[in-house]
């Protein structure tokens, strides 16, 4: 999300949404979520968030506290104040120190394919011996 970008919506704090949310732009919640978000844009979950839902969105950029996964197309963000149970696919990933992240982490550096055959193509490893495993 650029710089002095605004939220086109926000669920605000002491607010409390349960449901879907598609939206075509920036959301910031810093109130309670649970339910299914997609954005094409940025979701930015400000420091009092409480979120329980799995994420689709371009950029993700995380304060609160999340239970469930988030896929990016863009990068994800985890500043000093989140703490987050759940799964992470994205290129990009940024954590600060003081981060609480429990889940699995796949970096997919901005390609299509499956990150694990990526590694063991660059290792040099055959298809025979990945099949070994």
């Amino acid at each position: 999300m650029a710089k002095g970008e605004q939220a086109n919506s926000v669920i605000g704090e002491g607010s409390v949404f349960e449901g879907k949310f598609y939206i075509a732009g920036t959301l910031r919640i810093d109130g309670k979520f649970e339910g299914d978000i997609r954005t094409d844009d940025a979701l930015i979950i400000g420091p009092t968030g409480k979120v329980k839902t799995n994420i689709r969105a371009k950029d993700v950029v995380m304060s609160g506290t999340l239970i469930g996964d988030i896929e990016a197309k863009n990068e994800v963000k985890i500043t000093e104040t989140g703490r987050m149970k759940g799964d992470i696919s994205a290129p990009s990933l940024q954590l600060s120190r003081g981060v609480i992240l429990s889940g699995k982490v796949n970096i997919t550096g901005g390609s299509k394919k499956d990150p694990a055959k990526l590694v063991e193509e660059s290792f040099g490893v055959s298809g025979e011996a990945s099949r070994a495993r």
